[in-house]
């Protein structure tokens, strides 16, 4: 996390421990309620917006109860399928509301649902698809959190970040945003003093901490914004220069819209994690090690003697070198070699965050 220079590493590395912490101690501040699980997960968003971490707030019963779906995620169409699936037989043209696109789409989410075991499907009179519900999905979601992470949040940085934090205001399609910076020895963190949008919380972090639990701060608590209300979405702005006199272009989001979308984000950041950062990484490579810190996994570069970045590791990096074929060859099948094992070892560390899924 720390340069040898002592200061901030790679912002792909701050981004992991701001994960880490948000696991262990969210919601910062305060206690967490005992009925409340999380889901952290990187690198999501909308068509036009990510979000370097997203923090879901569950209800622990509900999360425990989705876990009847399976641990992949439920896209926009068969989440379509599995809320409405009947609990009786029913031709799923009668059971399923209007999509507003053309049903032959419906019919293969109907297939993909029934493939993944998610509804019963049979043939009903005249070769029509019927269909039944196996289990009630479950209104898992309470909360949905999103923070950008700027270890280094200098003028220019909030600059670029402002007009961003403004749009997820406006949109508020996330019960809060916050600005993840890396925290300084002034009475006053630098981050108060940028134009950055005062809904926006501020979470202070300190990198060098020893013990990182401990190491992140409130600097500034945000607001809670109105998702269930109508919101505004920015789709092109004014530069602001002195000739320039022209409006904002926007249009309104439905609170309809909003709630589905919330639903699509938790739903893709209960399948991936936040640990999913070794699927754009080569850990197949043999200097690549995960090591302990604070209780969890991160990633290790032997031979750079560093928590490298998603875009150093990788083919192209000249230090790369594939596990040799030995390494692999333990078990048949083929059941890979310490590449492999790691895979599996966050794969478990993720599933243990799922209520249901952990054996």
């Amino acid at each position: 996390m720390v340069d040898d220079a002592g200061g901030v590493g790679s912002e792909f590395v701050f981004e992991l421990r701001v994960c880490q912490w948000v696991e262990h101690n969210w919601p910062p501040g305060g206690e967490r309620d005992p009925d409340t699980a999380l889901v952290v997960a990187r690198q999501l968003g909308t068509k036009h917006r990510r979000w370097d971490t997203i923090v879901v707030e569950a209800d622990r019963s509900a999360l425990d109860a989705r876990a009847d779906f399976g641990e992949r995620e439920l896209d926009s169409d068969l989440l379509h399928v599995v809320r409405h699936a009947p609990e009786e037989w029913a031709w799923y043209r009668d059971a399923l509301p209007d999509p507003g696109y053309p049903w032959r789409y419906v019919r293969e989410a109907v297939h993909r649902a029934s493939d993944r075991g998610l509804v019963a499907t049979r043939d009903g009179t005249n070769g029509r698809i019927e269909l039944r519900r196996n289990w009630t999905y479950p209104e898992w979601v309470q909360r949905v959190i999103a923070i950008e992470n700027k270890p280094d949040l200098d003028a220019s940085a909030a600059r670029a970040l402002a007009p961003q934090l403004e749009r997820d205001v406006a949109l508020s399609l996330a019960d809060e945003v916050w600005v993840a910076t890396a925290a300084t020895d002034g009475s006053v963190e630098p981050a108060l003093f940028e134009d950055i949008p005062v809904e926006a919380g501020v979470l202070a972090v300190d990198p060098t901490s020893a013990d990182f639990g401990d190491g992140a701060a409130v600097a500034w608590h945000p607001r809670t914004l109105a998702v269930a209300d109508p919101g505004t979405c920015i789709t092109d702005r004014p530069s602001g220069g002195g000739h320039d006199a022209s409006a904002a272009r926007f249009e309104y989001a439905d609170p309809a819209w909003k709630e589905r979308k919330r639903r699509e984000i938790a739903e893709r950041a209960y399948e991936r994690g936040w640990r999913s950062y070794v699927d754009t990484m080569r850990p197949d490579c043999r200097h690549f090690e995960v090591r302990t810190a604070d209780g969890d996994r991160l990633p290790w570069c032997v031979t750079k003697e560093c928590q490298q970045s998603a875009a150093e590791c990788s083919g192209r990096c000249p230090e790369y070198e594939p596990e040799p074929p030995a390494w692999r060859q333990h078990g048949w099948p083929v059941a890979g070699g310490p590449g492999k094992a790691i895979q599996r070892l966050l794969d478990a560390q993720r599933r243990r965050r799922r209520p249901g899924l952990e054996d």
